[in-house]
């Protein structure tokens, strides 16, 4: 019977970026993905790769900037790996602040942080007056992302199980030694569990992890270049692809693991997309969809050993799991070799949920 050194169980961006990682280290791994491969939170994300926004909980902040900065290597290298675009775009993003973050005082205007005339960088908007600034960032289209990376990965000789979801970890002498599967059972004398919002449900150690569901449309702009930059709103977000596709997002919603869509939401969006650039009302809907972002209690991911020696976790990447892939792998490859994981892990300790319950 095959055996690996390491079995990742979940076949997102995460746990495929981390598989791509430990084979460039020379181990032996092993991906086992519940469904298809990539397609679930990965597959639903927009790709806004945001360094450091507000809503950015504080410890994690020195991971998001340092992954934000991996981003352009990373693709280059998944593209190399795979001979296919992963669609990375650096035309920057235009932020228009809620009512309450709009701090102006004399001498100085939201306005004058944009490097040019909003109705120059973006003409079709509605509101070329409204106050805005512009954030140096990139984005990325998650999809195509995933795919490459998966394709990269087999092409680095990395093992993929599918349509089996992991039920346990299992623990032999005190030590992890495999997965067992509705299925079928793989060893392996290393696991870690990059499941997102599934990895809760794997014993026997359960993670306080929960689906966040987001609800988003997809557009076929009537010009390709009608949107240029990333444009974030209170009421909505809009994502330009360099297909002529525009992604337009998000909810953020407690449904448990109902990736239905509602069309009054959807509408909702739409119409929100609408009022920011009218042109749009000549844009066909491509599709919409839902995905379930991982949460945790604290809202920051889970990294790091469990108690379990062998056994490891990386999931609860909420909003960022696409931001934070370069450096989680980084970071988890170390942690697994032993070595320094480089960063301060304390806060997303896995058995800081267990300890508080103590």
């Amino acid at each position: 019977m095959k055996t690996w050194d390491v079995i990742i169980v979940g076949g997102g961006i995460i746990g495929v970026s981390l598989a791509i990682e430990l084979r460039k280290r020379g181990a032996i791994v092993l991906v086992v993905e519940r469904g298809e491969p990539g397609r679930e939170a990965s597959h639903a994300a927009g790709g806004m790769l945001v360094d450091c926004s507000a809503e950015t909980p504080e410890p994690l902040q020195p991971l998001a900037i340092e992954s934000a900065k991996m981003y352009p290597e990373f693709a280059h290298e998944v593209e190399v790996e795979s001979g296919m675009k992963v669609d990375l775009r650096d035309a920057g993003t235009i932020v228009f602040p809620s009512p309450e973050h709009v701090h102006e005082r004399p001498g100085f205007r939201l306005s004058s942080l944009l490097p040019a005339p909003l109705a120059e960088l973006e003409p079709a908007l509605a509101d070329p007056k409204r106050p805005a600034f512009y954030l140096k960032e990139r984005s990325v289209d998650p999809r195509a992302l995933t795919a490459a990376a998966i394709k990269a990965a087999k092409n680095r000789g990395v093992d993929f199980s599918s349509g089996d979801p992991v039920t346990k970890v299992n623990i032999a002498h005190g030590h992890a030694s495999g997965v067992t599967t509705t299925k079928t059972s793989f060893p392996a004398a290393k696991v870690i569990n990059c499941a997102g919002a599934w990895a809760g449900q794997i014993a026997p150690q359960p993670f306080p992890t929960r689906p966040i569901k987001g609800q988003m449309l997809c557009l076929v702009m009537p010009q390709r270049d009608l949107i240029r930059h990333v444009i974030r709103s209170p009421e909505v977000y809009l994502i330009p692809r360099s297909d002529g596709r525009l992604l337009v997002g998000a909810t953020v919603e407690e449904a448990g693991f109902d990736k239905r869509t509602d069309r009054a939401t959807i509408q909702r969006l739409h119409h929100a997309a609408l009022a920011l650039v009218p042109k749009l009302a000549d844009a066909k809907i491509l599709e919409d969809w839902a995905g379930l972002r991982p949460g945790t209690p604290d809202a920051l991911p889970i990294l790091g050993a469990t108690e379990t020696p062998g056994y490891f976790v990386a999931t609860g990447h909420f909003r960022d799991g696409i931001l934070l892939a370069p450096i989680t792998a980084h970071i988890m490859a170390n942690v697994i070799a032993g070595s320094a994981a480089g960063y301060d892990l304390k806060a997303f300790d896995p058995q800081r949920f267990t300890s508080k319950a103590a």
